[in-house]
């Protein structure tokens, strides 16, 4: 599956972009099933709710979380054997399993998502997560791509400070050195970006005057892991089978920056608070 220039960009890089994994006619039902969903009304998960006459694109197009569990499109979505195949070779052939769906509407005008860490959420034990975010719109910079920083896979869970919320739906943010390079993520239609669960990404404000930047997302953690924090429960095998698996705790060390010789450098410190449902 996975060239051996594909697997050294990966391992550097911590990202993988699947060109077109899924055709425009299949992004397209998706695109139309989830929009049909929202205009239905509100769903497990819908902690912000939903108003149709407030002036908050997100208000009135909130994410989506957890549809897998009630949706049977999106369950045989995250179960996707391209998915898999991609997830496989990227855990060195070893199947993941996978714990969450969330669909990410973002219409124009909406805010972006701080900088964050999806480690910081899943709290995966041992190893790590790894998402599969699919495009279901061309995504560029104008309407609000994601953004990453390449080779923080190697970062330890970083330790959170307060975001700014006029830019940022959630809350909490990572601090990064000065100079630290953020790398928009540009992506068609159809397009999976793979990435590693440590990676520090997030977005800015959709600009654009009428585009959305949909997507859809799932989360797996990595086949030799034996715990979760409990929100991503239950834990599916690939076959759509739930298993018994672990739960991790609610705190952990995580990395703060200090300068050393006149450069930054991450060291472990503070302890982290429990996880939130914001991820």
């Amino acid at each position: 599956m996975l060239t051996p220039e594909q697997r050294q960009f990966y391992d550097q890089r911590g990202y993988l972009i699947a060109h077109q994994l899924f055709a425009l006619h299949e992004a397209e039902f998706y695109k139309q099933h989830y929009m049909c969903l929202r205009e239905r009304g509100e769903y497990p998960g819908d902690f912000a709710g939903i108003d149709l006459s407030s002036t908050d694109p997100l208000k009135r197009f909130p994410r989506m979380i957890h549809m897998h569990r009630w949706d049977e499109v999106s369950l045989r979505w995250l179960l996707d054997r391209r998915i898999n195949a991609y997830l496989t070779a990227l855990g060195e052939g070893q199947e993941p399993y996978a714990v969450q769906t969330m669909l990410y509407f973002k219409p124009a005008g909406a805010r972006g998502q701080a900088l964050h860490q999806d480690q910081f959420y899943l709290r995966v034990q041992p190893g790590t997560c790894i998402a599969a975010w699919m495009a279901l719109d061309d995504c560029d910079e104008e309407n609000g791509c994601l953004m990453l920083v390449p080779g923080s896979q190697h970062w330890p869970v970083l330790c959170t400070t307060r975001a700014d919320t006029t830019q940022s739906f959630t809350d909490v943010t990572v601090p990064l050195p000065a100079g630290t390079p953020v790398e928009p993520v540009l992506m068609k239609t159809g397009d999976v970006l793979f990435f590693n669960g440590q990676i520090v990404h997030g977005s800015y404000p959709n600009t654009s005057q009428d585009r959305f930047r949909r997507a859809l997302i799932g989360h797996y953690v990595e086949g030799q892991a034996q715990a979760v924090w409990q929100w991503y429960h239950p834990v599916l095998r690939m076959d759509g089978t739930p298993l018994d698996f672990g739960h991790s705790p609610d705190g952990n060390t995580c990395g703060v920056w200090v300068e050393r010789d006149g450069q930054p450098s991450l060291e472990l410190a503070a302890i982290q608070a429990g996880a939130t449902k914001s991820e």
